[in-house]
């Protein structure tokens, strides 16, 4: 039996190898497992570009609270191989006093990894799977991540049934097999983890990634429709909409390229049904101009930017927040449209949910700006309540107004929409410039007049408390957006614990500019501190660029793809205040 356990409130582990060597695979059935065991929990994974082989990394973190982000800091980390450790090793660094599972027959422990002080432990995980027939390695590193932490072997083997039900029987057995060996090589050893007080999480808990949340949200905010090209990482998007669309009378599909998929999309919700787009920073940068022709048509569509690190292809499979620029920006012309960006994997639900809801109020393309970071972890969390956002479309009836004014000047901005076929309801829907009645103009009063009311309605709109996230008080501030916030919001729980109050300030909309929100927000912050993963400070410029900040300003911010943490947050507050 082990002889030292250490009860925490959080244990981070995680599970390595190369492409196809089932990292990922032990990493979903302990996240599972742990859910079932009572615990929260996270998992993010560390993948390399490649589309076949290559490194991979399963990331965990069990806690016995809500887990917003993951760990700077691993206690445990198991290596079913070595081969490519040395391209992300630095995502993982262990703790001085945690533990390496190695496996002698795969070599040396690199020096990425043994540098940090960790102790190693051998087991030989291949030599227990030959030892099973049909033994799978990553089955071994189940077991002994399992018997590690202390997950129920119950919850444990109901999951591997459940996971493994499509391989048959024989997989299965072998499977729990394998568990079992590793957990009985596990307890040999003298040192294990275990969550301090478990919170049980309510019998409603949802096991779900940011990408599937953007796509349940989209589809209770009435999205029937979409069209887009796969990319990394936003394909998961596409791929849970697919059969999900499809049970609510909806349709998806997959385009033969970026420019295909938005223009797909516009002329489905130009034919009246709510439709969504989703990509990443490559394809946002093919679609900008069609983002221009919903903005003139006035045509309701969201679009997905699952961001990535950039430029060009940049590193497919990691997490940056660069693309607010481009969302913001990128648009020749002036061209009216919103911006929001989840703040964290369960506000994905929420934030996409109420993109629809814009779009389809004011007649708007909407971008939500999502990161790989929020899109591909997958978290354990508690059902969320049902959501208000649901707009209706203001259609215009041949009972309405004669002759048909298709932009005609409104009050709120927004002129109501014929759906095709309606008599009396035609009209020219197209990106040049026009008349009330959609007629193509030159006309300076007609570019002006639309000009103005295509900004009124957004600009008048009222985005109530949705535009941010606002919690703690203090005279220090921390201002964020979006993947950010998790970190963030850790940063100042672990700051109250020190007597240092912190106010966390997380923008989820981002255009148009919540100024007098923000500002309120703001009022008596001596110290702020902005924190984003990009290379220029593009949040910091964007905020510049609408106001001057109260009190004294720093910045924290760099490109991706090492992740910001909250240890280091809390870090740069500390030394600050204290300074």
């Amino acid at each position: 039996m082990n002889t030292a356990k250490e009860a925490l409130e959080s244990i981070s582990l995680a599970i390595i190898g190369s492409g196809g060597a089932g990292a990922m695979t032990a990493g979903g059935i302990l996240l599972e497992a742990a859910g079932k065991s009572g615990w929260h929990g996270m998992m993010n994974r560390s993948v390399g570009p490649q589309i076949r082989g290559g490194e991979a990394a399963a990331l965990l973190r069990f806690a016995n609270h809500p887990v917003a982000c993951m760990s700077e800091n691993y206690d445990l980390l198991i290596a079913i191989d070595w081969k490519n450790a040395n391209r992300f090793a630095a995502e993982m660094p262990l703790k001085s006093d945690g533990l390496i599972i190695a496996d002698p027959s795969a070599g040396d422990v690199p020096v990425e990894v043994s540098g940090s002080g960790a102790t190693i432990v051998e087991i030989p995980i291949k030599e227990l799977a030959s030892s099973i027939p049909g033994g799978r390695e990553n089955m071994i590193a189940t077991g002994i991540a399992a018997g590690f932490t202390g997950l129920s072997v119950d919850h444990l083997m109901e999951v591997i049934a459940a996971s493994l039900a499509s391989k048959g029987e024989k997989a299965i057995t072998a499977s729990r097999a394998c568990v079992e060996l590793g957990m009985e090589y596990a307890a040999k050893q003298q040192r294990t983890f275990t969550i301090s007080h478990p919170r049980k999480l309510e019998s409603g808990r949802w096991l779900i990634t940011g990408n599937e949340a953007i796509g349940l949200g989209a589809i209770r905010g009435g999205v029937r429709f979409a069209a887009a090209y796969p990319i990394t990482p936003a394909t998961e998007v596409l791929e849970w909409l697919a059969p999900s669309l499809a049970e609510v009378g909806g349709a998806l599909l997959q385009a033969e390229d970026e420019l295909a998929s938005i223009n797909m999309a516009i002329g489905a919700s130009y034919g009246g049904l709510p439709s969504i787009t989703a990509t990443s920073g490559p394809g946002l940068s093919l679609m900008l101009e069609s983002l221009g022709l919903a903005t003139a048509a006035e045509v309701p569509i969201v679009v997905v930017d699952v961001m990535r690190v950039g430029p060009s292809t940049g590193i497919a499979t990691k997490s940056e927040q660069s693309d607010l620029n481009i969302a913001v920006y990128g648009m020749h012309g002036d061209a009216p449209h919103v911006v929001v960006a989840p703040l964290t994997v369960a506000d994905c639900l929420y934030s996409a949910q109420w993109a629809v809801h814009l779009a389809e109020a004011m007649q708007v393309p909407v971008v939500v700006l999502s990161d790989q970071s929020l899109g591909q972890a997958r978290v354990l969390m508690e059902k969320p309540a049902n959501l208000a956002f649901f707009a209706k479309r203001k259609v215009w009836d041949d009972a309405g107004e004669q002759p048909y004014m298709r932009y005609a000047i409104t009050a709120d901005g927004v002129s109501p929409m014929a759906l095709p076929g309606t008599a009396g309801g035609q009209y020219t829907a197209d990106g040049l410039t026009h008349s009330p009645r959609g007629t193509p103009s030159t006309r300076s009063v007609d570019q002006e007049s639309q000009m103005q009311k295509r900004h009124d309605k957004v600009a008048n709109f009222n985005y109530g408390s949705h535009w941010g996230l606002i919690e703690g008080d203090g005279d220090t501030v921390i201002l964020t957006w979006g993947s950010i916030t998790g970190p963030a919001r850790e940063a100042i729980r672990t700051l109250a614990a020190e007597g240092i109050n912190v106010k966390l300030v997380a923008m989820r909309l981002i255009l148009p500019f919540p100024l007098e929100d923000l500002m309120a927000s703001l009022e008596g912050a001596e110290r702020i501190l902005v924190v984003e993963q990009n290379h220029t400070g593009q949040f910091f410029r964007h905020v510049k660029s609408h106001t001057d900040l109260p009190g004294e300003v720093r910045q924290f911010h760099r490109p991706g793809p090492h992740l910001i943490g909250a240890a280091e947050i809390s870090r740069h507050i500390r030394d600050w205040v204290k300074s």
